[in-house]
């Protein structure tokens, strides 16, 4: 850790030629990742990462560097490399830090970097196990175990000076079943921010591995999905994914204040269904991503994007604000000590409903029941997208009928809101990691069940 002194010189040298912003953001993470392939473990790497980012800027201008020589001479050096951006007469006093201000968020009871390997390797045995012995069929399982204590210190001209410690664990299963030559998967990839507790006192490993190996043994007997326009019920958790991609990037600053989105200049107007709110929370305590402060000093905040289906938020970071002419949403997040922060998503999910499960399917005389959803791509200047159904079902008069698989949602997210005609009462959110120009980062997906009245259902087989 840096002493304070130290980098009030460092944002003081980067503001000598003139710029009217500095940033020191330093990280000191510990992390575990493991796998696990055809019940052997295939690699161990316990890694520590330390370094330094600045940044520098003038309005909405910025330039960014990084090092992991944390000497005075070096730092310093860095801060002036930097400065020479910048050649203004006018210059930005400077009165020093406050007070270190401390993250309290979320409450850990065991440090994953005080558990043993062995303790580790066991919850990726127990999973191999139980997902294995689910079926026969089930013939090859892989599996991840990751785990990190990421502390970070931020620091900034306006005074800000902050310390969060993220720590979070996550385990990924992917099952594979086979017949004869085909071959079908099944994934599970629960995680939160949680210490070592997570495996004791929040989910059960095996019930988790039996989840992906039903699906893939599922699929494995399923017919080929028919393709066409037809509604389309999109079940809880992961299903949150479509908006996320479809909807959700569209809405952060970094396309917005590009006018590289379909939704600027949209703020205040009718988006989506009436019956849609929609809400990107990084305060909830233990969310996969949650911290208790963004990647620029900030508290985390819950922000609504849509309420009755009017735009009235975008997520947006400091520099962003600046250029949208806005007011910043404390969305500033990044990967690591590597990467300069911009708008990004934390936990983001399509609120709840009044209708229940039982009443959408019953509503629904013909359709698709997208229970599990796959990887897709996505165009955020359009909001095209394109994302495979990992595990599917036919809907006929009103019931759950034979599973299908092959199946493909096609669309954009500014259609797809406006045609969700039915939102259950069973919110979900499940974890994914989300790419970006700032770096991966964890984030929450999820909404209820929902079912859009109609939508591109592509398949290998012809409609009904």
């Amino acid at each position: 850790m840096l002493n304070k002194k130290l980098i009030e010189k460092v944002i003081t040298k980067a503001l000598s030629t003139g710029a009217d912003f500095a940033e020191v953001f330093i990280e000191d993470k510990f992390a575990t990742n493991l796998n696990m392939i055809s019940s052997k473990v295939e690699k161990v790497n316990n890694s520590r990462i330390f370094g330094v980012g600045v940044r520098v800027a003038l309005g909405y201008n910025s330039v960014y560097g990084y090092t992991n020589d944390v000497s005075e001479k070096d730092l310093m050096k860095l801060a002036s490399d930097l400065s020479m951006s910048f050649n203004e007469s006018n210059k930005t006093e400077f009165n020093g830090l406050n007070e270190l201000e401390i993250g309290d968020l979320h409450k850990v009871k065991i440090l994953p970097h005080e558990v043993s390997m062995e303790n580790k390797v066991n919850i990726m045995k127990r999973a191999d196990k139980s997902a294995r012995a689910y079926s026969k069929e089930v013939t090859q399982v892989s599996i991840y175990y990751l785990d990190y204590v990421q502390n970070v210190w931020i620091a900034n001209s306006e005074g800000k000076y902050v310390q969060d410690q993220r720590v979070r664990t996550r385990s990924g299963i992917n099952a594979i079943a086979s017949k004869g030559n085909e071959k079908q998967s099944g994934f599970y990839g629960p995680g939160g921010s949680y210490g070592f507790e997570f495996y004791s006192e929040i989910i059960n490993i095996e019930e988790a591995a039996n989840e992906a190996a039903r699906i893939a043994v599922t699929m494995l007997h399923a017919e080929e999905c028919p393709s066409g326009e037809m509604p389309v019920v999109i079940d809880n958790g992961f299903g949150g994914v479509i908006f996320h991609e479809a909807c959700g990037h569209s809405l952060e600053a970094s396309s917005v204040a590009k006018g590289a989105s379909v939704f600027c200049g949209k703020k205040g107007t009718l988006i989506a269904n009436p019956l849609v709110n929609a809400i990107d929370d990084g305060t909830i305590a233990n969310a996969w991503g949650s911290s208790t402060f963004d990647d620029e000093g900030n508290r985390q905040s819950k922000r609504e994007l849509i309420k009755n289906g009017v735009l009235t938020s975008y997520m947006i970071d400091k520099l962003n604000a600046i250029r949208m002419n806005d007011e910043h949403t404390n969305s500033g997040r990044r990967e690591s000590y590597k990467f300069s922060p911009t708008s990004r998503m934390s936990n983001t999910f399509i609120d709840n409903g009044e209708s229940t499960f039982d009443e959408i399917i019953a509503a629904t005389k013909y359709g698709l029941y997208a229970k599990k959803m796959g990887g897709g791509s996505v165009n955020p200047a359009t909001g095209d997208f394109n994302f495979a159904v990992g595990e599917g079902y036919i809907i006929r008069d009103g019931k759950i009928a034979e599973p299908v698989r092959g199946a493909t949602l096609v669309g954009t997210g500014k259609d797809a809101l406006l045609k969700i005609d039915m939102i259950a009462n069973n919110l979900k959110t499940e974890q994914g990691m989300c790419g970006s120009s700032s770096g991966s980062i964890p984030a929450d997906v999820g909404q209820p069940t929902i079912r859009v009245s109609s939508m591109t259902v592509g398949g290998r087989k012809g409609a009904n």
